[in-house]
């Protein structure tokens, strides 16, 4: 690829462009130019927006938030958006805590403009109401000048010690302390250039990923009370595509490593067995190009989830010392897709997703079914918590209009308690779900959800808000969402459409939405939007779509291929210049997803779906709010900056096309409270004004 810049800069005059009443910051084009396979020319002339570190560029932002601002705050207003998702957003929980090890834990937040601690108890059994409850890390005591989000933890088999990660300011780059359980006090450690990585404890230390270098992720042991520099190098690669993943089994017994090329697809698998006369890193299995999770161990041997000669998933037994001689312990179910499976001493707890439906179940390490509970469409199971040996466990409980709930479960008795009640100020039963199959442009038959009041009249004049996922094989469970029940409180349709690219058939559903079959996930999109029209839920004119990352890509992809069947559009933190972003920090990693420019048939693929290439001159485009992260590392906000200075900057935009730029935050968004209300609140302003337009 060649690359080649003219002295020319072309800019456009402030105020020239105005779409309903917006009048967009001056944006200056400069004539650049790719050149792909010697022969296709491609255009770039706002790829000066990629420089992040530019003052010109951040005053641009800046410009840019300030007309997003006004046009947002006046939408909140009208819509009540930010007063009633505020109030939904307050959900009285008393004690939704989770058992690692000896102690119980939850995140809570203290104040609205700071981000949530981390709080603990050794005793579910007093009052929850009453003061046992103690603050064991708190964000703001890490850094008074930096946005701290704590991203997780894990706890020393003895319960004596806690090691968790944060990041600044939205990063992906994190750091690791430790604190003593028993006196909340701090250790000296302090772990840095950590990434990707979880945490797994062995003895009086633990293993962690970082890239110390910046040639490629490696796995290091840690031990208490030492410097960062002493740790142990356990693996390395020297590959910017290869990414770890790493656990103990409970008894301490193993060390599982797997070793996962991003770029070719294979897996390697790894092991310490604690009990060799000489404990050493040695392969499992290796070259491995199908589903295989190995998730503990039972009896010296490994459990594992895997996709092999099973589309919806299995369980497996494998011995370490005969890999390849494998036992069933439980079949692939027919429809039914298995999601998570947590090992128990003696049984182990199992979920499905059939239709919509999530199931658990209870088997023992035979493969004996002991125990089986359906739940109602559109609600999620999991974060299942506790220690192998406990005869209870806890879960969360959830769906897009109510917020998690925890139960205790007695895995001898199947007793379940709810071990607090949730108070919401709506009613619940005012909502109805329903699980329909539309037919995709190839005739295959797409799930989605809908979600309305009931009583809804199917006469085509009901503003709808229609959302998809579907990428990288991965299952979109429903969780509470303050702003759906805003908008349907207020007449509205929530649509989420289980598109192919996802994984909610399994691994063929995921592979047809893959690669040079990309497409095929907005043609499913597409189709999602028509057999809402066509079946009287709504109109072109009523309709809205979202979606975040990968599902950004799908609504930007499929409002730009078909602007006729929107309203109005949200992309969030979504890649959209699909010729360039594999240049950018992990995208490198996503080319078995999208496809590489460098390939002839990738880069003819890309170019065809690209959001960011595919934009016409003399077409008015559905009004579009572009939502993206300061400090997105997973997807810079470089493609939402190109997209939108493009969009805005073509005289047939008659729809308003703003950009809302979080700061301080990285590609899950703002982290506060208040800051988090105010995003979810902009996000649904902007769709149920547009949408109540005549």
């Amino acid at each position: 690829m060649k690359q080649f810049i003219l002295p020319l800069l072309i800019c456009l005059q402030a105020g020239q462009l105005v779409a309903q009443n917006v009048e967009y910051p001056v944006t200056k084009k400069v004539a650049v130019a790719d050149t792909f396979h010697q022969q296709f020319v491609v255009p770039d002339e706002y790829r000066w927006l990629e420089d992040q570190s530019s003052p010109e560029v951040n005053n641009w932002v800046e410009e840019q938030n300030k007309v997003s601002r006004k046009f947002l705050a006046k939408a909140s207003n009208q819509t009540n958006a930010f007063l009633a998702i505020d109030k939904y957003s307050y959900a009285s929980a008393a004690h939704n805590f989770w058992k690692e090890g000896k102690y119980y834990f939850r995140y809570y937040y203290y104040n609205n403009g700071g981000t949530p601690a981390l709080y603990y108890k050794n005793d579910l059994s007093k009052d929850p109401r009453q003061d046992n409850l103690n603050v064991l890390v708190d964000p703001a005591q890490i850094s008074t000048k930096d946005r701290i989000v704590l991203k997780g933890y894990d706890v020393s088999k003895n319960s004596e010690l806690l090691a968790y990660q944060f990041s600044r300011n939205g990063s992906d780059w994190a750091e690791i302390k430790v604190v003593e359980l028993k006196s909340a006090i701090s250790k000296k450690d302090h772990l840095k250039n950590v990434k990707f990585s979880n945490i797994a404890w062995k003895d009086n230390g633990f293993f962690y990923a970082a890239y110390p270098d910046g040639t490629g992720q490696k796995v290091f042991f840690h031990k208490i009370g030492t410097e960062q520099q002493e740790d142990k190098l356990v693996f390395e690669r020297n590959s910017l595509t290869t990414v770890f993943n790493f656990f103990t089994s409970d008894d301490e017994r193993f060390f599982v490593l797997t070793e996962n090329n991003e770029k070719t697809g294979l897996k390697n698998y790894f092991i310490i067995d604690y009990q060799d006369a000489e404990p050493v890193l040695k392969p499992l299995l290796t070259n491995i190009n199908f589903g295989l999770t190995i998730l503990g161990s039972y009896n010296g041997k490994f459990i594992a989830e895997t996709s092999h000669k099973a589309n919806n998933g299995r369980l497996i037994e494998l011995d370490p010392a005969n890999p390849f001689n494998w036992r069933v312990v439980v079949p692939e179910f027919t429809n039914t897709l298995l999601m998570h499976t947590f090992l128990m001493k003696d049984r182990f707890i199992t979920t499905y997703l059939t239709n919509g439906h999530p199931l658990l179940a209870v088997f023992d390490y035979s493969g004996k079914m002991l125990y089986k509970l359906d739940l109602p469409v559109a609600t999620s199971i999991g974060g299942f918590t506790g220690s192998p040996e406990d005869e209870e466990i806890f879960y969360r409980y959830s769906s897009y209009t109510f917020p998690s709930v925890v139960y205790k479960f007695n895995i001898k008795t199947f007793e379940r308690t709810l071990t607090d009640r949730t108070t919401v100020t709506y009613d619940l039963d005012k909502f109805e779900y329903k699980a329909v199959e539309y037919e995709a442009k190839d005739g295959t038959k797409i799930p989605m959800t809908l979600i309305h009041e009931k009583g809804l009249k199917l006469d085509g004049k009901n503003p709808t808000l229609l959302k998809a996922y579907g990428g990288f094989g991965a299952v979109s469970e429903p969780g509470f969402e303050p702003g759906i029940i805003h908008f349907i409180k207020n007449g509205g349709v929530f649509a989420f459409a289980s598109i192919r690219g996802g994984g909610e058939r399994g691994g063929k559903w995921a592979s047809q939405g893959r690669g040079i079959h990309k497409q095929t996930s907005f043609d499913d999109f597409i189709a999602a939007a028509e057999y809402l029209v066509s079946s009287g839920y709504t109109t072109p004119a009523k309709l809205a779509a979202t979606g975040g990352s990968n599902g950004g890509l799908v609504v930007a992809a499929a409002a730009i291929q078909r602007p006729d069947l929107f309203k109005a559009v949200v992309p969030v933190v979504a890649p959209l210049d699909m010729l360039r972003f594999q240049n950018f920090t992990v995208g490198a990693l996503h080319t078995d997803e999208y496809g590489s420019v460098n390939d002839p048939e990738g880069f003819q693929s890309l170019r065809n779906f690209s959001p960011l290439h595919n934009i016409k001159a003399d077409v008015n485009y559905p009004a579009m709010l572009i939502m993206t992260s300061g400090n997105d590392d997973r997807v810079p906000p470089l493609h939402s900056y190109k997209f939108a200075a493009k969009m805005q900057s073509r005289t047939a935009q008659k729809n308003p096309v703003l950009l809302r730029v979080e700061a301080k935050a990285g590609h899950y968004g703002a982290t506060g409270l208040y800051s988090s209300v105010r995003e979810e609140a902009d996000l649904y302003a902007f769709v149920m004004q547009m949408l109540s337009e005549k």
